[in-house]
């Protein structure tokens, strides 16, 4: 078992980390042996983790985690990019959450990591053209963890959501790569408008808690939207955003904020 975790950390260097973190939970805290062995230590791969962690999330009455777990299986066997994000969002949450101490902590324990690879399983699906079961996803999704992203949206690798409660993400939204948003955030539409109607969110935005970005508008790359904010116009890249409705309040302060997470409000930020 050693030599096979060795070369699996020789070519994978985040499920590496997380079987050795795994193996140091055990040791600290053996009463969740059962959890992290049939979690983690039993598994070859990230992939086949993330296909038991989200059957186990997702079951219910109407869906059993083998069927479940056999749709995911499918999914990363078809579309290798789907594990890579999630290795993407592993890092991005380990280095931008101050709470995360472990590539572990994630997969296990952090409700935004979880869902945001639970909508990549359902826009897979709906990719597919399997659209009914890709709203099954959405709906337990919304049920088990409080986040509500359409299956039909577009987001990219290396996203955190942090706390990740009441998250609402429309039909038509693009979110980019390395994009971090607080508890709270809406990317909605203006009313009942049918063609595209929601944000598209450049890369590396930060969006702060309870912020609220609405109609078919650009947040360029690398800005900032300030928490409890309503934006409904569009935000040219590198600017900070603040206000109801939101109004340009400076610059985004630093190269990526997306990163360094920064959220005060500075005099000409």
């Amino acid at each position: 078992m050693a030599e096979t975790r060795a070369k699996l950390a020789s070519v994978d260097p985040v499920w590496g980390r997380i079987v050795k973190e795994a193996d140091e939970a055990v040791a600290n805290e053996p009463l969740l042996g059962g959890m992290i062995h049939y979690s983690v230590l039993h598994h070859p791969s990230l992939e086949r983790a993330l296909s038991y962690r989200i059957s186990l999330k997702l079951a219910n009455g109407e869906m059993t985690e083998q069927i479940l777990r056999e749709i995911c299986d499918e999914a990363f066997a078809a579309d290798p990019s789907l594990a890579m994000a999630a290795r993407a969002d592993i890092v991005a949450v380990y280095e931008r959450d101050p709470a995360c101490h472990r590539f572990l902590q994630p997969l296990l324990f952090f409700k935004g990591f979880q869902a945001i690879q639970c909508y990549r399983l359902g826009n897979w699906l709906y990719r597919q053209g399997r659209h009914d079961l890709a709203y099954f996803v959405q709906m337990r999704c919304s049920e088990a963890f409080g986040v509500d992203i359409h299956p039909a949206a577009k987001i990219g690798q290396g996203i955190m959501i942090d706390h990740a409660h009441s998250i609402v993400i429309g039909e038509t939204a693009v979110v980019g790569d390395n994009v971090s948003m607080l508890h709270s955030v809406t990317l909605g539409g203006t009313g009942k408008e049918e063609e595209d109607r929601h944000p598209k969110i450049g890369d590396g935005v930060l969006i702060g808690a309870g912020a609220k970005v609405l109609g078919n508008i650009k947040v360029g790359n690398c800005s900032r939207v300030a928490a409890g904010s309503v934006v409904l116009e569009e935000v040219p890249p590198c600017k900070t955003v603040a206000g109801v409705p939101a109004r340009i309040v400076g610059e985004a302060g630093c190269s990526q904020p997306a990163i360094s997470m920064d959220q005060i409000l500075r005099s000409g930020a």
